[in-house]
């Protein structure tokens, strides 16, 4: 599919990356109500979710899905939820395993291309609430775990109808080797200091699996993907995780819809993270590269972000 050309002119402020990037991570509000549904899993585990809904009755959901350490209440999930559900079109916010506020019950958790609880909840939807039409929309991680599903499942409901992923590092070890960069140091710190502190908790939880020891000796999201990520989801190390989760290899075979909108400007992204080619090769893959946005901050007018406004251009064509 012809790469897209990009309509998104953000204030001028906000045009530089690293701005973008903190002020929608740390100062945009997005007011909604939420109903939080939990889930049980096949293997025990459970999930919660929260939905919010349009005011008129609908058969159309969109399942919104966060970045690493986010959750269901992160603007850049309530602010699309919101924005959908002001056009006529129910919102579910998944919440990964141990991400909703409490730990889950099992050592594993979540990871970049962890897909079977996407697939769980898509058939939850369909098989309780009746959808007949289901978009996918993910932020950065899960996004990555969006794509990755589309092109790895050869059982996708066919209520599916389309997807958005934004800001998706579709090649992990590019994006993980951008984020040890000096540029993105306090970005690494932060994400480093909650997932530290969250495998602190879940090694009280399973002292057998996991030391504090091995737990003081990571310094880097590498040494954590290497230390507890790989060994808890059964790869052999951070590369291994990288290489068999990274959406990239599986985009040729996405059959479904989607549209990927990566920032020219986004630090987080290696040039590998732009899929060009691939775009033009796979007629249901579009391809968005605007100049500015960052790292999922397309502040736009209204606190609506372009992204939103786009994903629901984008699904309704499908519609």
């Amino acid at each position: 599919m012809p790469i897209l050309e990009s309509t998104y002119k953000p204030p001028f402020y906000f045009k530089n990356g690293f701005i973008a990037t903190v002020y929608s991570g740390l100062f945009r509000r997005v007011n909604l109500k939420q109903e939080r549904e939990r889930i049980t899993l096949n293997d025990g585990d459970f999930l919660d979710l929260d939905w919010s809904y349009s005011e008129v009755k609908t058969n159309k959901l969109i399942i919104l899905l966060h970045g690493l350490e986010g959750h269901g209440q992160r603007p850049y999930m309530t602010g699309a939820a919101k924005h959908f559900n002001a056009n006529g079109v129910d919102a579910l916010c998944m919440n990964f395993r141990g991400c909703s506020g409490e730990n889950n019950l099992n050592y594993y958790s979540y990871h970049s291309g962890s897909t079977e609880d996407l697939h769980a909840v898509i058939q939850h939807a369909i098989a309780t609430k009746n959808y007949s039409e289901i978009y996918l929309k993910g932020i950065s991680l899960g996004a990555n775990i969006i794509l990755k599903y589309l092109g790895e499942h050869s059982d996708i409901p066919q209520a599916v109808k389309a997807a958005v992923a934004v800001s998706v590092p579709v090649n992990l070890h590019g994006s993980c080797k951008e984020l040890h960069k000096l540029k993105n140091k306090p970005f690494h710190d932060r994400f480093l200091k909650d997932l530290v502190v969250h495998l602190k908790e879940k090694q009280q939880l399973f002292p057998t699996e996991i030391s504090l020891e091995a737990i003081k000796n990571i310094k880097t999201l590498l040494d954590f993907d290497n230390v507890y990520t790989s060994k808890a989801h059964g790869f052999k190390d951070a590369l291994d995780y990288y290489e068999k989760c990274s959406s990239l290899q599986f985009l040729p075979n996405v059959k479904v819809p989607s549209l990927i909108i990566n920032a020219l400007n986004d630090s987080f992204l290696s040039p590998e993270c732009y899929p060009v080619k691939t775009a033009k090769n796979n007629p249901n893959l579009y391809l968005e590269m605007p100049n500015f946005g960052g790292h999922a901050g397309f502040i736009d007018k209204k606190n609506v972000y372009y992204n939103e406004k786009r994903a629901l251009e984008f699904c309704s064509k499908f519609s």
